[in-house]
């Protein structure tokens, strides 16, 4: 493992970082952007955490536990609203959304919904996938079975609710419903199976086992008071990966990382602004991009399919992407990268070993590769980036383009530990496929 001596004074980049991040607004919702950790990647949707005063270093066996608790199957990420924690996870052929203590992680409601799984949703774990979304006094959850509910958070009581393979005639996703809610203005937006090609209202004449069209995943923009579609709008192949919003060039923008392409999007109706060709294998796009909060795109996909950077540029009134570079060495599966001044920092790897790795955003030279970390996760704060891996190791780290210096590191959860650690303050949020924890940083 490399070293670097000196750590501490790359702590102001990190921590100018924050403060950069924190003025370039990504999400144009005032309720989701004063929340502590709102949606899935947090309150800026980039896995980074306005955390001060956290440890340098941890006891041998880690950090202090707060709270540990058993809770169930899944791979929901933890927001965080006030004294609230929010998450979903399954239990038999049942899902639940619960809200507990944030101080002892006691069940304070939860809402079980029918979500028969298949043998290909099992194979991996059968969900659910995705992480809710707080805005305002409402929480957002969308299941393995693709079911968009609204609930009350403090109460759990149902506002509404849509079956969305139902109601748009689809078929559920092979291994479950994976893309996270995400917040604009007065909607919440879902990327939802359309239907198919064929079924009732396709073109005359073709029956649904003859058309061979790829194409069948739109974006729909729901009120968030009542539930009322306001507008649904594009056509894209299957993709996993949840939305996110940006800022560019004054204009608010939804980038979509579909099976085959990344796209911005107007997200007050849908239109489509650019589109830029990633095509994955398995169509397994499912790494959400990251913004450089000014002009650049990362986006990566596992399956030998590589990363690339787009640059987004303004001609003649419209956005215009050009590719920056394209590389094969950085591949990144389910997990999230976090971008540190010029550089990536992620996991890459899928079925093989897996390295975590530095990438310069701007020239998709690799900075450095390190072993010792399974397909992992992260989050930033404080100059620090914790690194949690699927096997359920957790460890306090200091990256730089220079190399990594692991602080320190112990076994925390088990595995299968998918869902990305959630910050908040001095406390961590932390669950694998059994049980939920909450840990002092302090």
């Amino acid at each position: 493992m490399k070293r670097w001596n000196g750590w501490m004074s790359d702590v102001g980049e990190m921590t100018g970082l924050g403060v950069f991040c924190t003025l370039i607004v990504t999400v144009s919702n005032v309720g989701v952007a004063w929340a502590q950790w709102p949606q899935f990647g947090g309150p800026r949707g980039d896995f980074t955490a306005d955390a001060k005063g956290l440890a340098l270093q941890w006891p041998d066996d880690g950090p202090r536990k707060l709270w540990n608790r058993e809770l169930g199957d899944g791979y929901a990420t933890i927001v965080v609203d006030g004294d609230m924690v929010y998450t979903m996870y399954r239990v038999g052929n049942d899902e639940f959304a619960v809200a507990l203590k944030a101080s002892t992680g006691e069940t304070v409601w939860e809402h079980k919904n029918p979500s028969p799984f298949t043998a290909e949703m099992a194979e991996f774990g059968p969900g659910p996938h995705t992480t809710p979304l707080v805005v305002g006094d409402r929480l957002f959850t969308v299941g393995t079975n693709a079911v968009l509910h609204c609930f009350d958070k403090k109460t759990g009581q149902v506002h509404w609710k849509h079956d969305l393979p139902v109601e748009f005639d689809a078929p559920i996703p092979g291994r479950g419903y994976g893309c996270s809610p995400i917040a604009y203005k007065n909607t919440v937006i879902v990327p939802v199976d359309r239907k198919r090609e064929g079924a009732e209202g396709g073109p005359a004449g073709v029956k649904p086992e003859s058309t061979t069209a790829a194409k069948n995943q739109m974006l729909v923009a729901f009120d968030q008071t009542t539930g009322s579609p306001l507008w649904k709008n594009q056509d894209f192949e299957n993709g996993y990966a949840s939305p996110i919003l940006i800022k560019f060039a004054g204009e608010d923008q939804l980038v979509f990382f579909s099976a085959a392409e990344i796209v911005g999007l107007n997200p007050n109706n849908g239109e489509l602004l650019w589109t830029h060709a990633h095509r994955t294998q398995y169509g397994a796009n499912l790494s959400t991009p990251v913004w450089n909060g000014e002009d650049l795109l990362f986006c990566s996909a596992a399956y030998d399919s590589g990363s690339r950077v787009i640059r987004l540029t303004k001609k003649d009134g419209k956005t215009v992407p050009e590719e920056v570079w394209f590389g094969r060495k950085m591949r990144l599966h389910h997990g999230n990268p976090v971008r540190v001044g010029d550089h990536i920092y992620g996991s890459s790897g899928d079925f093989g070993p897996a390295f975590f790795m530095g990438v310069n955003m701007k020239t998709g030279d690799v900075a450095w590769r390190e072993r010792g970390f399974s397909k992992a996760t992260c989050v930033s704060g404080d100059g620090k980036l914790i690194i949690l891996d699927e096997d359920g190791n957790l460890a306090l780290t200091t990256v730089t383009p220079q190399g990594m210096t692991v602080h320190s590191k112990c076994k925390i959860a088990e595995r299968y530990a998918w869902a990305a650690p959630t910050l908040v303050g001095k406390t961590l949020y932390v669950r694998d496929r059994k049980r939920i924890m909450a840990l002092d940083l302090g």
